[in-house]
């Protein structure tokens, strides 16, 4: 079975390479699943991607919710 992806929607760009690949967040569904908040880097045209992570809504939560617990200054 062959890897299959369907980017639903761009939330942001983080960070953009020199190469022209960025960092961002968007929900991405795989192999016909439910789209799952998504971050990691992608090459300008979207058609290659690297290793990243997948975030349920209530990860994504957790995750801005431990953010904001840092102190980060």
């Amino acid at each position: 079975m062959a890897f299959k992806y369907e980017l639903l929607e761009s939330l942001g760009v983080l960070s953009e390479s020199a190469s022209g690949w960025t960092k961002e967040l968007n929900i991405v569904s795989y192999n016909d699943q439910e789209g799952k908040y998504d971050l990691r880097q992608w090459a300008p045209d979207h058609e290659k991607m690297a290793k990243g992570i997948t975030l349920t809504k209530e990860e994504l939560v957790a995750l801005r919710d431990l953010l904001n617990s840092l102190d980060l200054d």
